[in-house]
């Protein structure tokens, strides 16, 4: 296979996770008024969501491609970025206002943080699939990930919705967003296998530890806040569910 057809590949394939992503946020622009105890349920959803996948689509698949040691290196590099983050970049008042940011618009704003990183090596993954000249199996690694992105679209919606904050509008404008990173890095692993096949290990163990602390450090107790904690573990239980029955439908 030549070069440009690996490049429109990826390109195709980067496009295609990122366009299901844009879809599972679409139901945010037709939800009217929404209670604050299914706000909460819905957070809890997205963790559960976030949770299985961190496990089944990125610490599973790390360690069987790289081995557990550069996994386990990506989920602490990954943890303490988002710590580090948490802590000196609390100052996105500057996107919302000089009143600053509450705890709960806080942790949605480090979700949509750990949901970028997240994303980031599924798109490296899914170009590295291309770019190996395996078609068959790329294909099928694009569609796994691209529908496990559709509850993971819906979740980042929700997560903004939650805030009270932001519109509509808005919620599925992020939540777009948190997918484009997908398509770039497609690119990147398709056109850099050499050099980036050694990597995915670290990049899966990354974005799973960061995800893995915001869910534990910052969302949860947000759900839990004022008095909601059953029904967002619910939420929780039955995202998780959800994850794990799309991994094992899609292989």
């Amino acid at each position: 296979m030549n070069q440009n057809n690996i490049f429109l590949l990826s390109i195709l394939g980067g496009v295609i996770i990122f366009l299901l992503n844009s879809l599972g946020a679409a139901p945010v622009l037709f939800i009217k008024k929404i209670s604050q105890k299914l706000l909460d349920v819905g957070l809890g959803f997205a963790a559960g969501i976030m949770l299985g996948a961190s496990f089944t689509s990125l610490i599973i698949p790390g360690i069987a491609y790289g081995g557990v040691f550069p996994t386990i290196v990506g989920i602490l590099a990954g943890t303490l970025l988002v710590a580090l983050t948490d802590k000196f970049v609390p100052h996105l008042h500057f996107l919302i206002g000089k009143e600053g940011l509450d705890s709960r618009i806080r942790a949605v704003w480090l979700f949509l943080i750990a949901i970028i990183l997240h994303n980031a090596p599924e798109g490296l993954v899914v170009g590295i699939g291309f770019g190996s000249g395996k078609l068959d199996a790329a294909y099928a690694l694009m569609w796994a990930i691209g529908i496990q992105n559709i509850p993971e679209g819906l979740s980042v919606g929700f997560s903004f919705l939650s805030t009270g904050k932001y519109d509509k509008r808005e919620a599925f404008i992020l939540s777009t967003i948190s997918g484009l990173v997908e398509i770039p890095l497609a690119i990147t692993g398709a056109l850099s296998l050499s050099v980036f096949k050694n990597l995915v290990s670290y990049a899966m163990g990354f974005g799973a530890g960061a995800m893995i602390f915001v869910i534990s450090d910052e969302i949860i107790p947000e759900t839990h806040r004022i008095g909601h904690e059953k029904f967002a573990s619910y939420g929780l239980i039955f995202g998780l569910v959800v994850m794990l029955l799309l991994d094992t439908l899609l292989g």
